[in-house]
C-alpha cells in the first residue's frame, strides 16, 4: 500500500532489537477477530531494500549484470553456479534473543477500541503527541473511511465489527512498524509466527470480494501445477498486474482448492511497498524476492551503487531458489500495474517486456530441475485501483470497493514448440514473449466478461473454463 521513505540504511546490518506481536486468529467465511496476545524481543537480520509486487525492468536490471547476453548452455549455467556459490558462501544463522514471554514491551494503542469514533480519536491522539506522524495519521484516516464504506456495501453480516477488528490490527502492525521499522532481506519469507502476518492479509482483503461473482479459470491447471511442486519442478507465472491486493486475491481465489500454491507463492516486488507504513503489514506476510525498480533507480544518485548491489544480491537468491526446485514464482513482466486507456478508459493488461521475460526463462532453464512457464491473468483493479497514472512520490490515495475479481492460467508455453523456425534470438524473444501476452490477454478478457459483463461461468471459451471453487 503507501511508502513514506525512499532515503536507504546500509547494505547489510544487524538490527537493534524488534518487537513481534503475535495474535491468534478464528475466521468464517465474512468474518474475522483478531486479540494481540504477547510481544516478543528478538534480534532479525536485516538488509535494505526498498516492495508487492514485480515489475519486468527490475528483473532485467538486476539480471543484466549476471546473465550472458546469448543463451548460451556453458556460460549461462557458469553464471548460474557461481551465483548460488556466492549466496550459499554468504547464509549463516543469526543468534535469536528472547524475552520473557510475559513482558510487555509496549502497549498497543487499538486492540481495545470499541467503535470507528474511538478508533479516529486513538488516531489522532497519536499523531498529536508525536508517535505517528501527520502524513501516516492522515492516510490511516482515508484508509478506514474507504475500506469501511466497501465492507459496509457488501451487505455481509456484523460488517462493522469485521471493519473495527481488521482495521485495529492493521493500525497496530502500523503503530508497530513505525516505532521499530522492519528491514525487508533480499528474499522474505511470510512471517507466520508468533504473529500470522499471512492470514491477517487475507481476512483484511476477504469482504472486499464479492465471491458470487468471482471465477477461477481452468482450475484442472492448478491442480497440475501442484503435482509438478510436488515432484520437485519449479513453476513460473507470466502474469499481469492489476493492484495492491494481487497476491490476497490469488490466494484468496486458490485457498479452498490449491493452498499449496496460495501460500508458498513467491512474489518478485518492487522497491516502494516494503517502505510504506500501511503496506508493510501485509508484505510481511507474503514470500518477497525484493528489488529496486528500474523506474526509481536513479532518483537518488548516491544511493544507484547501493540499489545495484541489492539487486544483485536478490538475483543470487533467485538463482539458490530455483535451483533448490519446487518453487513457484510470480512475476509481472509489464514493468508495473495496469493502468486504463487514457481515451476509452477500458483497461487492459500491460504489454510484456520481453527482454526480462526472456532472462527469467533463461534462469529456470539453467536451474538443474524441470522447470514450466505458465500465462496467468489477473482481474481485480475494482477492489483497489491504482492511479491512473504512475507516481513518483509515495503516498498514493487508495480507493476501495466490493467487487468480483478473477484469475486464470492456460498450459505452460514451451519456448523451443514457440520459437521453431526462428530465424534468430531475438525473433524467438518475441515471439515468446507475444505468445504469453496473448495468452494472457485473451484470459483477461474471457474474465471481463464474465465479471463485468455479467455473463458468468457461461463466457467460458474452449481454452478457459471458469468455475467457482469455493462453492462446491
Amino acid at each position: 500500500m503507501l511508502v513514506l521513505s525512499s532515503s536507504a540504511p546500509p547494505v547489510l546490518e544487524v538490527c537493534k532489537d524488534r518487537v513481534s506481536s503475535s495474535f491468534s486468529t478464528s475466521s468464517s467465511s465474512s468474518s474475522s477477530a483478531f486479540s494481540a496476545v504477547v510481544f516478543r524481543r528478538s534480534f532479525f537480520t536485516r538488509f535494505n531494500s526498498s516492495l508487492i509486487c514485480c515489475c519486468s525492468s527490475k528483473l532485467k536490471l538486476m539480471a543484466d549484470t549476471a546473465l550472458p547476453s546469448s543463451s548460451s548452455s556453458t556460460s549461462a549455467s557458469a553464471s548460474y553456479s557461481a551465483a548460488a556459490k556466492s549466496v550459499e558462501e554468504e547464509n549463516h544463522e543469526i543468534p535469536v534473543k528472547k524475552e520473557d514471554d510475559n513482558q510487555l514491551l509496549r502497549s498497543r494503542t487499538y486492540r481495545n477500541v470499541r467503535s470507528a469514533e474511538e478508533l479516529i480519536s486513538e488516531i489522532k491522539r497519536e499523531s498529536e503527541i508525536g508517535r505517528l506522524p501527520k502524513s501516516v495519521a492522515y492516510a490511516m484516516e482515508g484508509l478506514f473511511h474507504y475500506y469501511r464504506n466497501a465492507v459496509l456495501s457488501s451487505g455481509i453480516s456484523h460488517a462493522d465489527e469485521i471493519v473495527l477488528s481488521n482495521m485495529s490490527v492493521m493500525l497496530d502492525f502500523v503503530l508497530l512498524d513505525i516505532e521499530d521499522p522492519f528491514v525487508f532481506p533480499p528474499f522474505h519469507k511470510a512471517i507466520r509466527e508468533p504473529a500470522d502476518y499471512y492470514s491477517f492479509g487475507q481476512d483484511y482483503i476477504r469482504p472486499l470480494v464479492d465471491f458470487g461473482n468471482s471465477y477461477v479459470g481452468n482450475i484442472a491447471i492448478f491442480q497440475e501445477m501442484e503435482e509438478k511442486l510436488k515432484q520437485g519442478d519449479n513453476i513460473i507465472l507470466m502474469s499481469n498486474h492489476q493492484s495492491e491486493a494481487d497476491p490476497a486475491v490469488i490466494a484468496l481465489l486458490l485457498e479452498k482448492t490449491n493452498s499449496l500454491i496460495a501460500e508458498n507463492l513467491i512474489y518478485i516486488a518492487g522497491d516502494r511497498v516494503i517502505t510504506d507504513p500501511l503496506c508493510k503489514p501485509f508484505s510481511m506476510g507474503r514470500n518477497l524476492l525484493c528489488v529496486y525498480s528500474k523506474k526509481h533507480m536513479y532518483d537518488d544518485p548516491e544511493l544507484v551503487d547501493v540499489k545495484k548491489r541489492a539487486n544483485t544480491r536478490s538475483l543470487k537468491e533467485l538463482v539458490l531458489l530455483l535451483r533448490g526446485g519446487s518453487k513457484i514464482i510470480w512475476i509481472a513482466p509489464s514493468g508495473g500495474r495496469d493502468r486504463p486507456d487514457a481515451v476509452t478508459g477500458e483497461w487492459y493488461p500491460g504489454t510484456f517486456d520481453f527482454a526480462a521475460l526472456d532472462n527469467m526463462r533463461r534462469l529456470v532453464e539453467h536451474a538443474g530441475r524441470p522447470g514450466h512457464i505458465y500465462p496467468l491473468a489477473l482481474l481485480c483493479y475494482d477492489i483497489m485501483p491504482p492511479p491512473a497514472q504512475v507516481e513518483k512520490e509515495i503516498g498514493e490515495k487508495r480507493v476501495m470497493s466490493f467487487h468480483g475479481v478473477g484469475v486464470s492460467v492456460e498450459p505452460e508455453i514451451n519456448y523451443n514448440d514457440v520459437s521453431l523456425g526462428c530465424k534468430n534470438d531475438e525473433e524467438a524473444k518475441s515471439v515468446y514473449g507475444q505468445a504469453l501476452y496473448n495468452s494472457v490477454n485473451e484470459q483477461y478478457n474471457v474474465l471481463k466478461a464474465a465479471i463485468h459483463g455479467k455473463q458468468g461461468s457461461g463466457a467460458s471459451t474452449p481454452t478457459t473454463s471458469l468455475s467457482q471453487p469455493w462453492a462446491s
